[in-house]
């Protein structure tokens, strides 16, 4: 690599750096989808009603909000000479996360597993914030989409393998299934064992190979500034969100309830819907969460097989473009589950689902990163995903007031509410963002620029 490179001039990457920087996001993604595909059947294992479930997820949105633009502002001015700005933030992530994982499966009541839920979602926060802010560290403009569909192509490849780890460990190694005493079945166990040695062994392999540009004289002078200017600058530049980050920003406020609705309810609903289980201790039950994992792995498939082409449709069509018509894809899929007579059919709207989330993984970060000035990537990064994290907190607290009194507890209408939503988001996503390299997106920047010199 040139000794010139920095973060200010970076150099075009092979195929290969890029794919190693992102591999720790295989890792991260493990133990997402792991709780993401099993929480909600761990929760009513531990005797949680329907109503309960939305803010039994609360912990990630709040730990999202309060950490992810911590440890944006935090890694923005952390250097060391071989841990580098990003990369121990990832460790400590990894290392935490991995304990989280091993534990929770073996939850004894149900604050048990909503404490460790919080830790989790905590230190998986702290590990992946930092990664989104690496590729714009790490690569320049005209490889952001490669640089955000490598991680989608990751995201899907671990989350593929974990959401189907419960149902492969039973069918091919005979770990039991068995739930009819009322305990969380060994297959989902043992997979919450393998999900956290993978989580950290990812992690590991991106620290080791990957190093990270030295900052300018300047910017490390600013390490190390105190709490109070931390709190300071986050929100001083929540205030002058560059627009195009305004834009994107209720696009996703729109697009992640469709999400979290599939997560909360989606495994439970197939079980119950189109399987008939009556509790969690009818056989059917597990069989119907396991197949539900099945159809989760499979969307994932999709998502890293659809990473692949994504840059290219994204170069003809524009990103905006390209991202309104996944939102629109994945919406179909999400309001189709409803209308699943057959258990095969559901692959079909997996199909849709694996689509937008791969275009959800990449497209709008590929959109922002080039509006955000070089040193505050990772503090805007993390103010971004406010906007994730907002609607989850919203749905959390007030989804099960909805379920019980609105929906009658039905969870597969939850999930096509969760498809109505991301029509919006793709039809708003095409009507406002403004995706044109100008003068006027320059000048913008410059005025970032000018504002982050004044005083705070």
């Amino acid at each position: 690599m040139p000794q010139q490179a920095s973060i200010h001039n970076k150099p075009p990457l092979s195929f290969w750096q890029i794919f190693n920087m992102s591999f720790g996001f295989f890792g991260i993604q493990f133990g997402w989808d792991l709780q993401r595909a099993n929480m909600g059947p761990i929760y009513e294992f531990l005797k949680a009603s329907p109503e309960e479930i939305p803010l039994l997820f609360l912990a990630a949105p709040l730990t999202g909000l309060l950490v992810q633009p911590i440890i944006g502002y935090l890694s923005d001015r952390t250097w060391h000479p071989w841990w580098g700005r990003r990369r121990p933030y990832f460790f400590i992530g990894a290392v935490l996360s991995t304990i989280c994982l091993f534990l929770m499966p073996n939850s004894s009541a149900l604050w048990m597993a909503a404490g460790l839920l919080w830790i989790l979602d905590t230190a998986g926060n702290i590990a992946m914030e930092p990664f989104r802010a690496f590729v714009a560290d790490k690569l320049p403009d005209s490889q952001s989409t490669r640089g955000f569909a490598m991680q989608s192509f990751l995201i899907g490849l671990g989350g593929s393998i974990a959401s189907a780890l419960p149902w492969i460990l039973s069918n091919f190694f005979n770990v039991s299934r068995d739930s009819s005493d009322g305990n969380i079945p060994d297959s989902v166990k043992f997979a919450f064992y393998l999900g956290g040695t993978i989580f950290f062994l990812s992690i590991m392999y991106t620290i080791f190979t990957t190093k990270e540009y030295p900052p300018t004289g300047e910017e490390e002078k600013e390490t190390g500034s105190g709490f109070a200017h931390g709190v300071k600058e986050i929100t001083h530049s929540i205030r002058n969100m560059p627009r195009r980050m305004k834009q994107l920003a209720i696009v996703q406020f729109f697009t992640w309830p469709g999400l979290f609705l599939m997560w909360f309810y989606y495994s439970t609903a197939v079980a119950r819907n189109i399987f008939g289980a009556t509790s969690e201790k009818d056989p059917l039950y597990t069989q119907g969460v396991e197949f539900a994992g099945l159809t989760l792995s499979y969307y994932s498939v999709i998502t890293f097989l659809f990473a692949l082409l994504l840059p290219g449709i994204a170069n003809r069509l524009g990103r905006k473009l390209t991202h309104s018509l996944c939102l629109l894809v994945g919406a179909a899929g999400l309001i189709g589950v409803g209308f699943v007579t057959d258990k095969s059919y559901l692959y079909l709207c997996m199909t849709g689902v694996g689509i937008a989330w791969s275009s959800i993984l990449s497209m709008p970060y590929a959109m922002l990163a080039g509006s955000l000035p070089a040193k505050k990537v990772g503090i805007y990064m993390g103010i971004f995903n406010f906007f994730i994290v907002l609607p989850e907190i919203i749905a959390s607290l007030f989804f099960g007031w909805i379920m019980e009194h609105l929906l009658d507890n039905n969870r597969m209408l939850a999930v096509q509410i969760g498809g109505g939503l991301m029509i919006l988001a793709g039809i708003i996503c095409y009507l406002i963002v403004d995706e044109r390299k100008t003068k006027a997106s320059q000048q913008e920047i410059d005025e970032l620029k000018l504002e982050e010199q004044r005083p705070i």
